[in-house]
């Protein structure tokens, strides 16, 4: 076997790069795996057809793969929908709305060499490590090994009679989230987008627009970058790189605009800056439209739960349990927020990644929905965005920082020690890493530091109640963390 799966296969996605890594034959082999694994159970379980839902983004590899997969699923019998080009929030929808389980074919902000593909269930429900992305690999480990290229060859149980059918989801994507929050009694807005050459220069002028057939709404949508080009020509698609959303604040200036939005490759994550080319912070995100999905569930008689990660600003659980939430704080990834949320029935859900999810939206993540909200809280106000943002952002952050060292655990203990030392009163945690918190007396602030799962490095994550604590706790933790690796550079 040429591929390595071990290299390919995240805890969360496929992702590597085409061909050597992600090839036609090997998203063959994964439609197969996935059909055994997850479809084919599945749908005995509920007494269902065998049938998937798929769709890519703007890659120039996409259709290929796209295709090839589908050949993988029909050789087991399993009937494929083609949705063609979409946001990952896109096959979300059509994943929940048609009961289907899904397969999205993007590699979100990497470079254009790579593809993957993000699996989930019917209902838009997660295939992760632990919920049966480990079993497609291990599958696709032994159709690989064992050349199982023809139809009905191999261990496979289905016919090798499934059919492939094109439906266009678009419209209905978009009259779906319209449905979610009424944008139509707005105030006019001029709104400037960065879409980056990707999705959002799909589903923006369908959504906020009439490119789908709907209402105009009192948008003025100033594009930026929305010709889909999977070579990513201007900028990376990753607007939580802060050089990728340099055009867009400027943009926002010159075109005297009320706020800007930032879509990545995908389009599932969404960034906001104000009228001042400033940044919005997602935790402040998190709080905003979470407080709107609050009062909502409040005014319909129940008691809402919102799911945070241990990264969002202490803001949010201040500002959402002040309003009557119940918090759940999670670890850092969309598969503990997505778990969370279906267990708990939360209403509402933020990551410090610009990831936020919507139980109205199917437990999922959509950088849409989340920009609609901050619209509607813009519009149905005269304040400016600046000053509605800054009630969500009393606190200041670092932002993640990461530093590559040698031995993460022993990083991690020096750190613990001197902190431990310091600070008698700090108080620890596991959940993700190690959170250290010293919030609860003066002065306040926490950090986390957690390891990559695949690269050398550590990740510090700084908030404290003012600046000059914040750079303080900052700097302090990086010399630490550090302090390894600059001897061993000293030493060489």
């Amino acid at each position: 076997m040429a591929t390595d799966l071990s290299q390919i296969f995240k805890a969360y996605d496929v992702r590597g790069t085409v061909p050597d890594q992600l090839s036609p034959q090997v998203a063959r082999a994964i439609g197969r795996a996935f059909a055994r694994a997850v479809v084919l159970p599945d749908a005995a379980a509920s007494g269902r057809a065998a049938a998937v839902v798929v769709g890519h983004d703007m890659r120039e590899s996409g259709p290929g793969l796209v295709e090839a997969f589908a050949a993988g699923l029909t050789a087991e019998g399993v009937d494929v929908t083609r949705i063609g080009l979409c946001s990952t929030d896109g096959l979300y929808h059509a994943s929940g709305v048609l009961g289907l389980p899904g397969a999205m074919f993007t590699a979100s902000h990497n470079p254009a060499s790579y593809n993957g593909i993000k699996l989930c269930r019917s209902g838009a429900r997660p295939v992760g490590e632990a919920t049966g992305l480990a079993d497609v690999r291990e599958i696709t480990r032994v159709i690989l090994d064992d050349s199982e290229t023809a139809p009905g060859t191999g261990t496979g149980t289905g016919s090798g009679s499934g059919t492939v059918t094109d439906r266009d989801t678009l419209a209905d994507y978009a009259a779906f989230l319209r449905g979610l929050v009424d944008l139509s009694g707005l105030r006019p807005l001029k709104v400037v987008v960065d879409a980056g050459n990707g999705m959002g220069g799909l589903t923006v002028p369908a959504v906020l627009g009439d490119a789908a057939g709907l209402p105009a709404l009192p948008l003025d949508i100033v594009p930026l970058y929305f010709e889909l080009d999977g070579t990513f020509p201007n900028h990376e698609a990753n607007p939580l790189e802060p050089a990728n959303l340099v055009d867009l604040q400027t943009a926002v200036v010159a075109n005297e605009a009320d706020l800007g939005l930032a879509f990545d490759g995908d389009a599932d994550r969404c960034f906001v800056v104000d009228e001042r080319g400033v940044p919005v912070s997602p935790s402040a995100v998190t709080a905003l439209v979470g407080l709107r999905e609050v009062e909502k569930e409040k005014a319909a008689g129940r008691t809402p739960t919102v799911i945070h990660n241990l990264i969002t600003s202490r803001a949010v659980p201040d500002l959402l349990s002040a309003a009557g939430a119940e918090l759940v704080r999670t670890r850092v990834g969309h598969s503990f927020i997505k778990a969370e949320m279906a267990d708990r029935d939360a209403v509402f859900g933020g990551e410090h990644s610009a990831h936020y999810y919507f139980r109205d939206f199917f437990f999922a993540d959509t950088g849409m929905l989340a920009a609609m909200h901050v619209l509607a809280a813009l519009g149905e106000q005269q304040h400016p965005l600046s000053a509605l943002a800054e009630m969500y952002e009393p606190y200041v952050a670092s932002g993640e920082i990461n530093s590559t060292v040698p031995d993460a655990a022993e990083a991690t203990r020096r750190v613990l020690d001197a902190y431990r030392t310091a600070y008698p009163a700090i108080v620890v945690d596991t959940l993700d890493g190690v959170t250290v918190s010293h919030w609860d007396d003066h002065p306040q602030w926490w950090f986390n530091l957690r390891a990559s799962n695949t690269e050398p490095l550590l990740r510090l994550n700084v908030e404290a109640a003012d600046e000059d604590i914040m750079v303080k706790v900052r700097d302090d933790v990086l010399s630490l963390v550090r302090a390894e690796a600059d001897e061993a550079g000293g030493a060489a």
